[in-house]
């Protein structure tokens, strides 16, 4: 059995929410990954299943390819490409579906017109500290990923029937990718229960696993390898890995969204190394990406948060960096011993 984690008079506000309404616009992050797309999609599916038209998926900016296979996904609207079109969507929708996010500068040029919107929102998402803009805030970030909460948000609301092969895909794609195929966040005995269930409906996890982490593009794989051979740091002394980008980098391997999904794990295989960070250069919008992810009780989210503006899980985190790469490198750096100091403290 799944325990009723989410508060019951959250469900009745949601369920009101969405019964009372017509029109959908759901928005994610910028940057979307498996858990924003796949929460993105299974909540459009679930809407028209119920009867709900027109139903909408809108993104701030191009996402990876591979997760195009995914039902639905050739109706996303990228948000830079179309920024009328998905206006007037906004304007006009009853209810604004917010997922996997806690913050709307999260959405980056699309904040101002859901700010100033007359719909509804709804905010399902699993982050900490999430904002007050929301009409109904569904946030757990005890949960793995925002796929679970759609998962069951959905059921209990009592439309457990509603649940299909195409909303089953989507779920499940936003549970393994959220968790680096259940290598991290994914203790919670409920999680295998709701995979369980998935199954039934009929997904093949195996091929999804292929599809999004079998599916690389030959420049893809050749970054990954630069990026072992020739820009990875070992600071053995902290059990810390940190690999760096420039743009000019990037552009060597044909850099498309989605490529350096994925990169920041890879030195968490290496023995003796439980904590990874990734610094990427992005020119496009003048800053440097950050991602980072950890083993045990070490706070990635915790440096991201003092160090980077940023925030997210204990084990896998992020955030952004508004000075130059080499100031950024130097900057963790220079602050790496003192998280290492309070972990032995």
């Amino acid at each position: 059995m799944i325990s009723k984690i989410i508060d019951e008079r959250l469900i009745e506000q949601c369920s009101e929410l969405i019964e009372s309404a017509e029109s959908f616009c759901i928005v994610t992050h910028i940057g979307p990954d498996g858990d924003a797309i796949g929460s993105s999609l299974a909540m459009m599916h679930f809407l028209r299943k119920i009867g709900k038209n027109p139903v909408r998926v809108i993104v701030p900016n191009a996402f990876p390819d591979f997760l195009r296979w995914m039902p639905g996904s050739e109706e996303i609207l990228i948000y830079e490409e179309q920024p009328e079109v998905c206006n007037e969507y906004f304007r006009t929708s009853d209810v604004i579906l917010c997922l996997d996010f806690n913050s709307l500068n999260r959405i980056g040029p699309a904040q101002d017109i859901v700010r100033s919107s007359e719909a509804k929102i709804l905010l399902l998402d699993h982050h900490l500290y999430p904002e007050s803009f929301a009409d109904v805030t569904i946030s757990y970030p005890l949960m793995c990923a925002t796929c679970e909460i759609v998962f069951r948000v959905i059921c209990r609301m009592g439309y457990a029937s509603a649940l299909d092969l195409n909303i089953a895909e989507c779920i499940y794609t936003g549970l393994m990718t959220d968790t680096g195929n259940f290598s991290y966040n994914s203790n919670n005995a409920e999680l295998y229960i709701i995979v369980s269930e998935l199954m039934r409906l009929g997904i093949d996890k195996d091929s999804i696993h292929r599809n999004v982490f079998d599916n690389y593009s030959y420049q893809r794989m050749r970054l990954m390898g630069y990026c072992l051979y020739k820009k990875m740091q070992i600071f053995p002394q902290y059990g810390t890995a940190l690999i760096t980008l420039s743009d000019d980098e990037l552009q060597q391997f044909f850099f498309k969204p989605g490529d350096a999904e994925g990169i920041v794990n890879l030195p968490m295989s290496i023995n003796g190394i439980f904590f990874s960070c990734m610094l990427r250069e992005d020119k496009e919008h003048d800053e440097i990406k950050v991602s980072m992810r950890s083993q045990g009780t070490f706070p990635a989210n915790q440096v991201a948060k003092d160090l980077f503006n940023g925030g997210g899980h204990l084990n896998a985190a992020g955030g952004k960096s508004t000075e130059s790469l080499e100031a950024t490198i130097q900057k963790f750096i220079e602050h790496l011993p003192d998280y290492f100091e309070k972990q032995n403290n």
